[in-house]
């Protein structure tokens, strides 16, 4: 008797989500906080220089950290982000700035006012004026300038005294912002590039009010009379690594790299429909819910929404997928060997349970190591990667079991195999098959065993000619960790290689590497050897602006920071590969645990050569897709291993290899298809990522596109291969195993 009131439910609770989804949508999405690379915007790490030895304390990062806060609100920008890093560092995150070069200047002026005469000798700091007491005002002219207020008016008295006394030309009384000892003079006109103004003193002036005067525009004196009154900063900040984005560069990389995401979960739900049916339209209902929650979560954290960030939701509705995947195969093998179709919900799902549990815990490890030691953009992806991971249980494994349950357990699909896809013919009597150990595939004349050792040699020849490419070409290495400047440069016409060489002379400085791209080479990337300053910077900001109509993004690292990130790297591949190598250890065995790894690390590997042959750039995000992938691929070969332990349950005792052998090798067919849909629904995203997405991730979607297919690889022709090899040694020196020539001879037939 079919239960209709369980299948109005589910049509009930469908449409509670969606109205919930629908009305609320648009508010989150509006709430949710942009970072730099999708609205544009200036990013700068700075190391804290204590002055006279001084020892750097919290308390002094701290006041650094609200000196800065007050800076930023000269410049009016809205939620900007401060964070102390390690012992020495400040990182400031300002998104949608407009004015780029200004919030360079005003971040990085200590705004130490100091009052000179003609021989540079010190009359007075900015320790002498009145807290707050600055404010933009006008002179007798009607021109802009900045009026102070003295704490003593007796010491001002004292110093004008001095000063016009002075012959005439030496009567000065120099007023600099942050004057340097040996690179600003008054004396020399080449030196007073931080002379703000500098009055002749031709009487004495008794008064607590001084103007500041100088070629201000109004916008100039109110800004340097905030900067008075948000005070000077405590320590010296020396720039090691900056990033500004064009606020050109933040539209299109937004609206890129969301239209890849639809384009990309379009296709996934397609084919979820098509191939999995009724499960797969509520498959889809889940991926719904799940980018929802995944939304709403990041707003109810605050945290900012980066361009990698954004990659990393799209790739987690392809994770996500994998959840729902591995669970209707299960199901549908538990139908296929006879078993009413809640008996096969029940059994499917508490197979594939722990599998998903193990799948996505392994890969929850490579994520927190990708948090913790990636910077800024890398802990974005990190950060989105871990809600996804945690959304992705919670909807598409708790939430799609609900869904289907009342579906299950109205009686409505009683009889109805063919909504889970599953034709009558592949429908076998249980009396025949128990379980699932020898239930026919589509693969079963494939032998994915017997031919390891050609895949052996073929894995060890890719190894040994990429450790010699590795030698010889090296890896073309970004300045993210080489130390430079890297310069994105946009416009509306097309642009050539040697017109941005000769935009560079102009500038005065050398290109290392200038490359075209988009739309009819409309933009182009130039890679310098140094690190530019601040006023290079600058001019060039000013420079290509006018001439191409868009503010150019440019990046800076210092040769510390590169060093630093490569270490970081490094650390990150070997501390992610140890957490797997303990954890497959603790759930499995140790002898799934050393494939795992070997398998993982040769799917980096193998990425690693790619990029070495093709010359492929390698940035940061390069090690976010390495990390990722690692997570892919683990969770591939958990899958497998967890069907091989599982299949190994079923016999009693294994006492030929020949058995051992049959066991992976039906093992991989019956989560071949899984493999192949998962791969195929993540594939799909990333595709959509390379043709469609922004070019800032393009490094990032290269390498996911040819790790996930060598992934899948390993996984299959790797891990369980070498597991099977480990396995056979382990029973053979125990005693179980015999090989195939022992068994003719304990029955007696001929051994040839």
């Amino acid at each position: 008797m079919v239960k209709r009131s369980r299948i109005v439910a589910f049509f009930l609770l469908v449409i509670v989500l969606f109205g919930i989804m629908g009305t609320t949508t648009s508010g989150i999405v509006k709430n949710i906080k942009l970072g730099l690379d999708l609205q544009g915007g200036f990013e700068v790490l700075y190391e804290v220089k204590p002055e006279d030895g001084e020892k750097i304390t919290k308390g002094v990062l701290n006041s650094t950290v609200a000196a800065l806060d007050r800076r930023v609100n000269v410049l009016g920008v809205s939620e900007p982000n401060i964070q102390i890093e390690g012992d020495n560092r400040i990182r400031v995150q300002l998104a949608g700035v407009e004015d780029q070069n200004n919030a360079r200047k005003i971040l990085s002026t200590s705004a130490k006012l100091t009052f000179r005469d003609y021989n540079d000798k010190v009359m007075m700091t900015g320790k002498d004026l009145k807290e707050g007491g600055a404010k933009q005002s006008f002179d007798k002219n009607n021109q802009p300038v900045v009026e102070v207020t003295l704490k003593d008016a007796k010491k001002f008295k004292k110093v004008t005294e001095d000063i016009s006394s002075r012959p005439e030309g030496q009567n000065v009384l120099a007023i600099w912002l942050d004057y340097e000892e040996g690179k600003d003079s008054y004396k020399d006109p080449a030196k007073q590039t931080n002379l703000v103004s500098a009055p002749r003193v031709s009487q004495v002036f008794n008064q607590n009010n001084v103007l500041i005067t100088g070629s201000f525009t109004l916008k100039e004196a109110q800004e340097l009379a905030n900067m008075l009154n948000a005070g000077a900063l405590p320590v010296d900040l020396k720039e090691i690594y900056s990033t500004s984005v064009g606020a050109k560069f933040g539209e299109e990389a937004l609206h890129q790299t969301v239209f890849a995401g639809i384009v990309g979960v379009a296709i996934i739900y397609l084919f979820m429909w098509l191939f999995y049916r009724l499960p797969g339209f509520i498959a889809t209902i889940s991926l719904t819910v799940y980018i929802f929650l995944i939304l709403l979560v990041f707003d109810w954290m605050n945290a900012v929404l980066t361009l990698p960030g954004i990659a990393a939701l799209i790739l987690g509705v392809g994770m996500a997928v994998d959840a729902n995947i591995i669970t209707y195969e299960r199901i549908k093998d538990e139908i296929r060997v006879g078993r009413s179709l809640k008996s096969a919900y029940h059994t499917g799902n508490k197979h594939s349970l722990a599998t998903i549990l193990d799948a996505n815990i392994t890969t929850l490890l490579a994520a927190a190591v990708l948090f913790y030691f990636g910077n800024s953009s890398v802990k974005g992806f990190a950060t989105m990667l871990i809600i996804s991971l945690f959304m992705g249980v919670i909807t598409n494994v708790f939430g799609t079991r609900l869904f289907l349950n009342l579906w299950v357990n109205s009686n409505f699909l009683n009889k109805r195999a063919s909504w889970f896809n599953v034709k009558e013919k592949q429908i076998h009597k249980l009396k025949d098959f128990n379980d699932t150990l020898h239930l026919p595939t589509h693969f079963d004349k494939l032998d994915f065993v017997k031919k390891r050792k050609i895949f052996y040699t073929f894995s060890i020849a890719v190894t040994v000619i990429g450790i010699i490419f590795l030698f010889v070409f090296k890896l073309n290495l970004g300045i993210d960790f080489t130390s430079g400047t890297r310069v994105q440069i946009g416009s509306d016409k097309p642009i050539t290689t040697q017109a941005v060489e000769d935009d560079f002379k102009t500038l005065g400085l050398k290109t290392d590497d200038i490359v075209l791209s988009g739309e009819k080479d409309r933009n182009a990337v130039a890679r310098l050897v140094g690190v530019m300053n601040k006023e290079e910077i600058h001019k060039a900001k000013e420079y290509f602006s006018e001439k191409y109509g868009h503010e150019p993004s440019v990046s800076t690292v210092s040769p510390t920071v590169g060093k630093e990130l490569a270490k970081n790297a490094l650390y990150s591949v070997l501390i992610a590969s140890i957490g797997i190598i303990l954890y497959v250890s603790l759930r499995f065995e140790w002898r799934m645990a050393v494939p795992a790894v070997v398998a993982l690390l040769h799917d980096a590997f193998f990425i690693i050569t790619i990029f070495s042959v093709f010359r492929i750039e390698v940035d940061l995000t390069f090690i976010a897709a390495v990390l990722t992938i690692i997570g892919y691929s683990i969770n591939d070969t958990i899958v497998t291993f967890d069907r091989i332990r599982e299949n190994m349950r079923k016999k009693s005792r294994i006492k030929h290899v020949s058995e051992l052998e049959e066991i992976v090798n039906i093992s991989i067919r019956q989560t071949l298809v899984r493999s192949l849909n998962t791969v195929l629904t993540v594939l799909v995203t990333v595709i959509a990522l390379v043709i469609f997405g922004s070019e800032s991730i393009q490094i990032f979607s290269i390498a996911l596109l040819i790790g996930l297919v060598i992934g899948v690889y390993s996984s299959i022709f790797i891990a369980s291969q070498l597991w099977l090899d480990l396995k056979e040694k382990e029973l053979k020196k125990k005693g179980y195993l015999k090989t195939q020539k022992e068994k003719k001879k304990s029955t007696g037939d001929a051994v040839v």
